[in-house]
């Protein structure tokens, strides 16, 4: 993962080119998980790590980490405003009932909802409305007030999507 440098900027094309290709990926077979640090995977999802900010170990002041969000927020509009281009309009989901107690959530949402209270999704994928059918989730997100602000792309089957 990022270090508290966090990672380089990138440009829209970039970030888009990286989530064609998250699209296209397989799923891990059975119950196999990967993590390469930037790019997790498992049953039915991927996650990938767009962009990450520095860390807020040494300093968590508005001065340093104001910037850090809006900075990640703006890339994420950028993104929003090229894949809406792409795909039409995204539905919203609400992360914050995945929180609830009980059976554990779905991949990602279970690490998704940890770290941002909602995403944007768009169905890319032709047979999107079926069983086998892929959605994109981008998101900014964050674990701690001390860890980076991310910009994050999800994937996953549709079923996973209450």
């Amino acid at each position: 993962m990022a270090g508290s440098r966090g990672t380089p900027s990138a440009s829209t094309e970039d970030r888009l080119a990286r989530i064609e290709h998250l699209l296209t990926l397989p799923f891990p077979a059975g119950e196999e998980s990967e993590d390469s640090g930037v790019r997790s995977s498992g049953p039915g999802h991927h996650l990938l790590i767009l962009r990450a900010s520095q860390d807020f170990w040494d300093d968590r002041s508005p001065e340093r980490v104001e910037p850090a969000e809006q900075e990640t927020e703006d890339e994420f509009g950028a993104l929003a405003t090229a894949l809406t281009e792409r795909w039409g309009e995204p539905g919203t989901v609400d992360l914050r009932p995945y929180l609830r107690e009980g059976a554990p959530a779905p991949e990602p949402m279970g690490r998704l909802c940890n770290l941002a209270g909602g995403m944007q999704v768009w169905h890319p994928s032709p047979d999107a409305s079926q069983a086998g059918g892929r959605w994109l989730g981008p998101t900014v997100g964050q674990a701690d007030p001390e860890f980076p602000v991310r910009l994050l792309a999800a994937v996953g089957r549709t079923a996973t999507l209450r």
